[in-house]
């Protein structure tokens, strides 16, 4: 029996081709056994695994583990030092403080010029037993302040209105003045009521003397005038 040959082709091409996957793949093994040397499989399992970590740095003196209370007596000790650092730097600041508050020079309120008073005081004006006084003149800042005193010793109490004060000058021209301290009412034998009459010393500066005039309010029956007030400097 013959046989044909292209089985016999057949037959030695998967032989070749056998023997070559063979070869192939004993070298591939070969190859991959080498690569793979001191390679292990990797532990699973977390305890294992931390043992032996904690092992490796104990031997290399890596990290060391601290026990609780340590950790406390080393926070606590950290803490009462910044806390006497702290009282050590506090007085050397307040004596920083009271050295420079001392540096500094005291601070003295703007002194108000005052001159003396003038002369020819008192000057008195009366009516129905109700007297005005202006005791005394002086100039103060930019005012010149009369100083006025008042006394009821008529039969009725008496009430003014100090809006109906007129103030002229020695030419007859009318100033403008303030008052404080008046009363308002002046009851029968009462007590001497003391106040201030302030006029501005601009309207002032070629005036020699003033008149006071004060009517009462709302009767308007009494009428006091203190006239001829020196106020020339």
């Amino acid at each position: 029996m013959k046989i044909n040959s292209t089985v016999l082709l057949t037959l030695i091409l998967l032989i070749l081709m056998m023997g070559a996957g063979s070869v192939s793949a004993f070298l591939g093994f070969e190859l991959g056994s080498s690569a793979l040397k001191g390679v292990s499989t990797p532990d699973g399992r977390p305890t294992t695994k931390f043992a032996s970590n904690k092992a490796n740095n104990f031997q290399q003196g890596g990290l060391v583990l601290l026990k609780e209370e340590e950790v406390l007596k080393i926070v606590k000790a950290r803490i009462e030092g910044k806390t006497k650092a702290a009282k050590s730097e506090k007085p050397e600041e307040d004596d920083e403080e009271t050295n420079s508050s001392k540096q500094k020079p005291e601070e003295k309120p703007p002194e108000v010029v005052e001159e003396k008073p003038l002369p020819g005081f008192p000057v008195t004006a009366q009516s129905q037993g109700v007297t005005m006084t202006v005791q005394s003149a002086r100039y103060s800042g930019g005012d010149l302040l009369l100083k006025v005193k008042m006394q009821n010793k008529g039969k009725d109490s008496v009430r003014f209105l100090y809006s109906f004060l007129d103030v002229t000058d020695d030419k007859g021209r009318t100033l403008s003045a303030s008052t404080e301290g008046l009363p308002t009412e002046l009851p029968v034998n009462g007590p001497a009521f003391s106040g201030t009459v302030s006029i501005p010393t601009a309207l002032l500066d070629d005036v020699k003397k003033i008149s006071l005039a004060l009517t009462d309010y709302p009767a308007q029956q009494l009428k006091l005038e203190a006239s001829n007030i020196p106020v020339e400097r």
